[in-house]
Formats: structure tokens, sequence, C-alpha cells
């Protein structure tokens, strides 16, 4: 099959939508902002990255404070997920804004939002400039999962905890699964 060749551009897809939560250390205040740049960078410690532009309010926030809390929301949230995508925390209370919980974290001091199915908290280990983003790198300290959406074995059940996925543009849901790890040797 032939191919097209693309000029260089973020091309991976699809990448999971978080919204990542903050505090403000001076004055208390919390900010979420909604994330598709982020993923696993390391099993031992656990680690997330989360890129955003140094513009962005959260940006300073996550830096000043030492840590932030990745949420997976689920796709019933999704118009709330894209109001903290498209609105700036230094002009929108987005908890208020979007009524969600403030939850606070057991390990760190930014909050954790309680409507989202998985809240993880991370402390903020190094940050790498790389351009129109810098990587902030926090290592996983804990993981609340809520008890509807565990399986028997205390695994997450992904059907019941919905999550979705930034595809290029636009948010997809996740589908069925297809296979697990290692089923190609059995």
């Amino acid at each position: 099959m032939p191919k097209t060749e693309f000029s260089p551009k973020e091309g991976l897809f699809p990448v999971p939508v978080v919204l990542v939560s903050s505090i403000d250390k001076t004055t208390g205040a919390a900010n979420i902002i909604t994330i598709a740049w982020c993923g696993v960078i390391c099993s031992n410690p656990p680690m997330l990255s989360v890129s955003i532009r140094p513009s962005r309010h959260s940006h300073r926030l996550i830096k000043d404070a030492g840590d932030f809390v990745v949420n997976i929301p689920d796709s019933a949230m999704l118009k709330k997920v894209d109001l903290c995508g498209i609105r700036s925390g230094k002009d929108t209370d987005k908890f208020k804004e979007c009524a969600f919980t403030r939850a606070p974290s057991v390990k760190v001091a930014s909050p954790a939002i309680k409507e989202c199915p998985v809240n993880i908290e991370c402390k903020l280990k190094e940050i790498i400039s790389l351009g129109t983003h810098d990587m902030f790198i926090g290592e996983v300290i804990l993981i609340h999962a809520d008890n509807n959406i565990l399986t028997p074995k205390r695994g997450i059940d992904y059907a019941k905890a919905s999550p979705f996925v930034f595809n290029q543009g636009e948010y997809w849901s996740l589908g069925k699964r297809i296979g697990y790890y290692g089923f190609s040797a059995k």
C-alpha cells in the first residue's frame, strides 16, 4: 500500500485525556487544566509526564507547589473536560464552573477531583524544557480509584471507568478489549 509523507508534527494518536489539578501555594486556590500530552515514562519508580506550555496558568502553579494530581475523567464528563482546556484558570474557577468537588489528597498539597473515577497523586521530580512545552515529570505517590470501577481482583474495569482519548483534535471513546499483554505467546 502506498504511503503519504507528512512534515513533522505531533502525529502520535490516540493519547489519553486527563485533568491535571494543582494548587496555588500562596492563595490556596486550586486549578484544573485539560492535558492530552501525557503518559507513563517509568515503572520503577512509577512516573508520569505531563507537558504544559510555559504561558499556561497551571505551569507556574505546578512548578511552585512541586506536585500535581492526574485525574482520569469518564466520558460523561466530556463537556466539562473540554471547558477546562479552553478557559484559563487565571480568569475562571474551574472547580466552581464545572461543579467539580475539590477532594483533599493524602500525600500532596494539590487537590484531586472527586468526580473523576481515578486520581493519581504525583510529586514533581523534574521539569524539562522541550520547545513550546515543558515536560513535568511526576513520581506517582498514591492512586485512588472508585470502588464501583474495580474488578473482583482489585484491578480497574476500563469499561466501567469509561476513559476517552484525544485523537488529532477530536475526542474518541474507547472500544472493547481486543487482547492482553502476552496473549500472542499462549
